[in-house]
């Protein structure tokens, strides 16, 4: 949608209803990605794309047809259809479609999502694309809000929970469920399109924890920045996972970072000369996760340090230190899975006891 929002909203003030066709599933080489839309006019018009001009025609026609009854239609085009090169996808890839009608009575929402997109505002649409009701229903999701409904409140909460997951990594896609939301269920798909960038990590000392967590920060869907200011140590070479690898004091480079609520900033330096003055900037940014390694003595000789670099107690207790939770991790990759495991838990606020020890709903606020 984000590529069309301009028009799509265009087409909406004007009381103009339009077809909109999204990709919610590719499989092997499709040339667009899942999310990708294109819209039919009532004047004809065909705006977007959804595979690079290989189905657009057989798709214009579906549009019109979705325009004039109002229906929604599911089609896929691929090597595993008959009309596979008659609709000119001849590049091997299979691309599932989801075509329905947009006016003001379907999408309400509209103005709302196209001002929180044009404002980077993190916002998610989750929409029912099969199942034996409510397809074509949808419900709009933003970090502590959402508006519309999927047909049900169990559906609601559940599907509510679950997409704001999503929206916190920027990620687009698939979530399965029973006919009343039941996440071990099948028969209902809802597909979910995030309109946020993803979430930032910044890993700061190029040592190998650091190549564990960025492994562990791509799994939770974040981009994931290393910096050190060692050159011999950040390279790509070290660091093939890392979407960057900066060679600079880390605490300089935060300087000129964007920090929002989403971002987690780990310390992994132990090392006075990059941690203090690191954690120092940290604590005036907005990051929801702040952590640094080292051992109890370590960070008792930091927080000292901190104290005579001008924090505050209420500061530093802001420092997850310790990082990591108590799973007796001892190699870096199970010291990666025990960073990631608080990060989530700060993340939702989590006990981090083990699930045999407690009770009631294992997602607060997602009824059961």
């Amino acid at each position: 949608m984000r590529e069309v929002i301009s028009e799509l909203l265009t087409e909406f003030q004007a009381g103009r209803p339009v077809a909109m066709a999204t990709v919610v599933r590719t499989w092997k080489s499709a040339p667009r990605p899942a999310g990708a839309s294109m819209l039919v006019t009532g004047a004809g018009e065909a705006v977007g794309s959804v595979s690079g001009g290989c189905v657009e025609g057989a798709l214009y026609d579906v549009g019109q047809e979705v325009l004039e009854s109002g229906s929604h239609q599911f089609p896929t085009y691929g090597v595993s259809d008959d009309d596979a090169f008659a609709v000119g996808l001849t590049c091997g890839g299979i691309l599932k479609v989801f075509v329905e009608r947009v006016d003001a009575q379907s999408w309400p929402e509209l103005p709302g999502i196209a001002a929180s997109i044009a404002a980077e505002e993190p916002v998610a649409v989750a929409t029912v694309v099969r199942g034996p009701d409510h397809v074509g229903r949808h419900i709009v999701v933003r970090p502590h809000s959402a508006e519309g409904s999927l047909g049900t409140q169990r559906l609601d909460d559940t599907v509510r929970e679950d997409v704001r997951g999503m929206l916190a990594g920027g990620l687009t896609g698939f979530l399965h469920y029973g006919p009343q939301g039941e996440r071990m269920g099948e028969g209902l798909d809802v597909f979910v399109a995030s309109f946020a960038p993803p979430a930032q990590m910044f890993i700061f000392g190029a040592i190998d924890f650091s190549a564990a967590l960025v492994k562990a920060g791509k799994l939770l869907g974040y981009r994931v920045t290393v910096c050190d200011a060692r050159p011999i140590f950040a390279t790509t070479k070290r660091f093939p996972d890392a979407d960057e690898v900066v060679v600079d004091w880390p605490h300089r480079w935060l300087e000129k970072q964007a920090v929002d609520r989403r971002t987690v900033i780990a310390v992994l330096t132990h090392d006075p000369k990059f941690d203090v003055p690191a954690l120092k900037v940290a604590i005036t940014t907005d990051a929801g996760f702040i952590g640094a390694m080292g051992s109890r003595r370590t960070h008792d000789n930091r927080v000292i340090r901190l104290k005579e670099a001008g924090l505050t107690d209420d500061e530093i207790a802001r420092i997850h230190s310790p990082i990591g939770l108590d799973l007796g991790a001892r190699t870096p990759e199970e010291t990666a899975i025990s960073i990631a495991a608080e990060i989530v838990q700060s993340r939702w606020g989590g006990s981090g006891r083990h699930l045999t020890q407690t009770s009631g709903p294992i997602h607060p606020g997602v009824a059961r």
